[in-house]
This record gives structure tokens, C-alpha cells and sequence, in this order.
């Protein structure tokens, strides 16, 4: 049987004159205060309102010791949790290492660096991390890091506000903060009272079926058609769609192998008879050696060649809209959605974690309303 404990010491990072320390956060008891004072060197903040002492191992078991049977030791906000990836690629951060800098402008520190890159990180997430932190160190460019408190992180992000950066960029500010002092540092939910913008809730822009089979049709290469094709009936990322490569295309059982997408998930997704098809007359014409896309020196195809191929299709098509390759994802669940597929084969086939972000595809389907008599004609 479990104990149940009727007291609890909440354990917090806090940094105090220059040093790591332990923060105790209780609520008034006689009993935690008595052994408190029995802590090597204990003291009280009132900024924090908690009392700490400093962040060493032989504290830190003395903690658990002191308190061992009498009060739960809340450790949520103070031991890392996140584990690090098995699966990802090495990434470079080298470009930032080696670049020029213009006078005075203050780089990313060179721990951050290495923990982005032994906890694996995927390289856009690395790229974001470090455009989104530097601006942050840059804004306080004479003050020591570690003299930061909240409220200068508030300022900060009143500043981003202030200049007009969305609430995506104001998220990937937090998170580029977070990461150093939570990670790199390793004082975990530090800053866990910093505010988050509201989430915004935005539907996705979608083609119809005939705008699809224009852009197919419209598009003579046979390499950029397949492209195109394999975008849309497969539901591809872009990155996806890059890193495709000729044996992950399963003729056999009529799919598509997908590795190490979005969260370090695998899976399948359908391949088309159609695109099948395309993609044998394309073999024979180009014989890519190692991805399914190469460039025309070997190596991977560039994302920026897949969306220039993606809007001279939609302008050949005489389409308004600005289309995207992702644009032709979202066409890719809708249309399944609008003809009856079941929206959680839908999840599988995009690799969603969650049936959350499938379920947007519910509010730009139209097939459910158009059985719905619109009120107005029936009174007229």
C-alpha cells in the first residue's frame, strides 16, 4: 500500500548572487520548519518566498534523507524529464560556429550548441532554436544570463509583441529560452509562470479535386507531375517527400513507407495506381540513385525546387490562391474525409500523434453540409 503523505515540499531551480540553488516550497508547518533548520545552511528568500540551500548532490540527498517518511518531496519542477531522442540524426550546427559576426552582436553560447546537438535535435528545430535565442541575448546584451529573472523575460516578450511577431514566433521565443536555462542549464521549469500567447485556431486552406487534377494535368515534366502526385495522394510533408527514397515505394501492397517523420514516427500511407504508374515512366527517364527525388548533381532534391514546382502548377491552372505542398496535404484529408473515410485512418495515414489535429479536417469538409437545407429557402 502506497503512503499517503499530508505533507509536501515542493523542490525548485532557483539562482541566487551567482549560484544554483534548492529551492523548498511548503506551506507553514511546524514539524518541516523544525528539520529545515537541521539542512546544511539553510536561508530564506523573500523575493521566492521559499527558503533554499545550495544546489549540491550531498543537499540534495540530504533532502530526501531529512524528510524521508514525514513529507512528500515534489521533484516535478526539478529533475529534467524529457528523454533524449534514440532515433534522430546528428545535426550540424557548424554554419553558426563559423560564420562572420558584425561587431558587438552577441552568439549563441557555445554549451547551447553542443546540447542541441548530443540531445539530437532535428536541424529546423536547431535552426529555430538559435534564430529565436540570439535576438533574446541580444536584447540584453550586457547583462549576464544568469542575472535574469522573469519579469526580464516579460519585458522581452512585450518587446516581440510591441514589434508585430505572431504568436508562433513568440512561442518559439519561449521555447529558445526555456531550452538554455531548463536544458543547458539544467534547472528544469525555471521560468515555468512565463505566459504563452493564446493558441491560435486556424483552419486549413484546402483545394478541391478539380483544382487538384489541373495542377496534375497542367504539369508536362514527369518528374515535377510525380511530385505533385505523391504530395497529394500520399499526403506528404515536404520533408517527407524528400527523404523518400525509391524502396520505400511498395508497389506490392499499394503504399508508401514514410521513416522518421514529424515526432520520429514511421508509417504508411496509400500510394495510387495513378502515381505508381508515373513513377515507373520517371524511373526509366532519370534512374535516381539513392532518394526517389535527386538534384540534378545527386543528393537530395531542395525543398525550394518542390514549392516553385508546386505554385507553376497552380499558376498554369489559372488557381487564385497561394498553394503550398502542404496545401495539397491538407486537400489530401479533407477529400478522404468528405468521402467517408474514417477520421481515424485519416490520423494514421497523416501521423498524427493525436486525434486532436485530425479533427480540423471536420471544419472545412463541405460534403456534411451540403444535405443541409439552408433555412432562408425554406421560407421563400
Amino acid at each position: 500500500m502506497i503512503k499517503q503523505y499530508s505533507k509536501n515540499i515542493t523542490l525548485k531551480h532557483l539562482f541566487i548572487d551567482g549560484r544554483k540553488q534548492i529551492g523548498l516550497q511548503f506551506y507553514a508547518d511546524g514539524v518541516i520548519q523544525a528539520l529545515l533548520k537541521e539542512l546544511p545552511y539553510p536561508k530564506w528568500s523573500d523575493k521566492y518566498g521559499m527558503a533554499y540551500i545550495a544546489n549540491k548532490k550531498e543537499n540534495l540527498d540530504a533532502i530526501f534523507k531529512k524528510f524521508r517518511g514525514i513529507a512528500w518531496i515534489n521533484c516535478n519542477h526539478f529533475f529534467p524529464n524529457r528523454p533524449v531522442s534514440q532515433n534522430n540524426k546528428p545535426i550540424g550546427v557548424d554554419w553558426f560556429r563559423k560564420r562572420t559576426l558584425r561587431p558587438g552582436y552577441r552568439p549563441c553560447p557555445e554549451e547551447y550548441l553542443t546540447k542541441l546537438e548530443l540531445k539530437k535535435y532535428a536541424l529546423s528545430t536547431a535552426k529555430t532554436y538559435i534564430s529565436c535565442f540570439e535576438p533574446f541575448l541580444n536584447f540584453y546584451k550586457d547583462v549576464e544570463l544568469t542575472k535574469l529573472d522573469e519579469n526580464d523575460i516579460r519585458n522581452y516578450l512585450k518587446h516581440l509583441v510591441q514589434a508585430g511577431k505572431s504568436n508562433s514566433y513568440l512561442n518559439q521565443a519561449v521555447n529558445s529560452i526555456k531550452f538554455y536555462y531548463e536544458v543547458v542549464l539544467e534547472m528544469p521549469n525555471r521560468f515555468y509562470a512565463i505566459e504563452r500567447p493564446r493558441k491560435e485556431h486556424k483552419l486549413p486552406k484546402v483545394l478541391s479535386s478539380e483544382e487538384v487534377r489541373k495542377m496534375i494535368g497542367s504539369t508536362s515534366n514527369i518528374k515535377h507531375r510525380c511530385i505533385v502526385s505523391l504530395l497529394y495522394s500520399a499526403g506528404l510533408r515536404r520533408s517527407e517527400l524528400l527523404h523518400l527514397k525509391v524502396s520505400d515505394i511498395d508497389s506490392d501492397r499499394m503504399l508508401v513507407r514514410v521513416d522518421d517523420s514529424k515526432g520520429k514516427r514511421d508509417r504508411f500511407t496509400l500510394l495510387s495506381e495513378y502515381t505508381l504508374k508515373e513513377l515507373r515512366n520517371y524511373w526509366l527517364a532519370y534512374r535516381p540513385k539513392v532518394y526517389l527525388f535527386e538534384g540534378a548533381t545527386g543528393g537530395r532534391y531542395s525543398a525550394e525546387s518542390v514549392l516553385k514546382i508546386v505554385r507553376r502548377s497552380a499558376t498554369k491552372s489559372n488557381i487564385k490562391k497561394t498553394v503550398t505542398p502542404h496545401m495539397l496535404r491538407h486537400s489530401f484529408a479533407t477529400h478522404l474525409l468528405e468521402s467517408g473515410t474514417d477520421l481515424r485512418y485519416i490520423q494514421t495515414l497523416l501521423g498524427h500523434s493525436s486525434s486532436k489535429t485530425t479533427e480540423i479536417y471536420t471544419h472545412v469538409a463541405v460534403q456534411q453540409y451540403r444535405n443541409i437545407v439552408n433555412p432562408l429557402d425554406c421560407v421563400i
